[in-house]
């Protein structure tokens, strides 16, 4: 991030091609079971595809499971705090993406 950038706030306002609709940032991530939590910022559904991108992170995946307070569900709103199983290792403020289907 460049000296202006971070002098007057700027945010990116545009996401790069392919890269979907940033429905979070990963709040923590659990290393023994593989999974994330974050905050939804648009609905997600269980078969939705995901891209996960950060500075040393940049995968994507299938949401295969999905829990609140420890109980499996198949979809959640904008708002829910949710569990996520992943694939690959994350870290906390990696960006999630929902990718067009």
């Amino acid at each position: 991030m460049g000296f202006l950038s971070r002098l007057f706030g700027r945010k990116r306002t545009r996401t790069k091609e392919g890269e979907g609709q940033e429905i979070g940032r990963v709040e923590d991530y659990f290393a023994k079971v593989g999974v994330v939590s974050l905050r939804l910022g648009g609905p997600l559904e269980v078969g939705d595809r995901i891209r996960i991108r950060g500075h040393t992170t940049d995968f994507s995946q299938q949401v295969e499971s999905m829990q609140i307070e420890h109980e499996a569900v198949d979809g959640a709103r904008s708002g829910a705090e949710v569990g996520i199983k992943v694939g690959e290792r994350c870290r906390k403020g990696d960006h999630i993406f929902k990718l067009a289907t």
